[in-house]
């Protein structure tokens, strides 16, 4: 099959169906596995140049609903006939759903990559139900205007099986705008900044340290940068990122856990 991904979050799904080799194209901000970053990049995810895609006469293209803007993709692939998937995860479920039907599409026996994957899932959980305090976590996506993860969003989940809480989990969305002033007010325990988008290296802590009263709040001590390849991509790499937030707020229950086979297969 020639398969096409203009999503990041695709690419790594396919990645660890061990279909990577399949690819003929991707989307520009796709940077994992590096086993692909010799292939022809089509643009970014919202605004990927579809002339050059339909040149390379994909059986299958996977497309994405996970960020706001991604609809226009998907209708231009609706109008040139081009044969296509569209994953739309919000949950770690969702994202072993589309395991197993990225899977089908391709051919490829998912099931058990998918039985690894919950099985880890099912570890964390354990681990977490051990937790005497559940701290509350600010996660910031973007800094100004300021957007956090709502209710509908794999990192509340990510939170509530690693012994946390999103502290904007009573907001029925998976992403919103809000202040500055309402974070203050709900004194998070922890601030997480995964920046969509942004390197690691380039996401600034000073700029929460400019905010009126932040030395104020219980998780002024608590200002930690998260990788964005690892929180904002809903991918099975979100276990790297649970594992390592289990480590951070509750070492004395996940210091131990080692990454899953399924995710050091595909780092060596």
């Amino acid at each position: 099959m020639r398969i096409i991904s203009i999503c990041p979050s695709n690419t790594e799904l396919l990645a660890f169906l061990g279909a990577d080799h399949l690819l003929v194209g991707i989307d520009d901000y796709s940077d994992w596995p590096s086993q692909i970053t010799a292939l022809p990049r089509l643009g970014p995810d919202l605004a990927i140049r579809m002339d050059e895609l339909e040149a390379l006469k994909p059986d299958l293209v996977l497309a994405s609903l996970s960020v706001p803007g991604m609809e226009k993709n998907v209708e231009e692939l609706i109008r040139r006939k081009i044969p296509h998937l569209v994953l739309n995860p919000q949950t770690l479920e969702d994202i072993g759903q589309d395991l197993l039907a990225v899977g089908q599409a391709c051919g490829i026996d998912a099931y058990p990559i998918h039985t690894e994957f919950l099985s880890v899932i099912e570890d964390i959980k354990k681990r977490s139900s051990q937790a005497e305090i559940h701290p509350s976590l600010y996660w910031e996506w973007w800094p100004k205007p300021v957007f956090t993860p709502g209710s509908v969003n794999w990192l509340t989940e990510i939170s509530q099986i690693t012994g946390a809480r999103n502290a904007f989990e009573d907001v029925p969305s998976a992403n919103f705008q809000t202040d500055w002033e309402d974070v203050r007010q709900r004194d998070p325990d922890y601030i997480l900044l995964a920046w969509v988008g942004i390197m690691t290296s380039k996401v600034k802590p000073e700029l929460v340290r400019k905010r009126p009263g932040w030395n104020e709040m219980k998780g002024y001590s608590h200002i930690h940068i998260m990788e964005e390849e690892l929180y904002c991509r809903p991918s099975p790499r979100l276990i790297e990122g649970a594992i390592r937030l289990g480590k951070l707020i509750h070492p004395e229950l996940y210091s131990d856990m080692e990454l899953p086979r399924f995710i050091r297969e595909k780092q060596t």
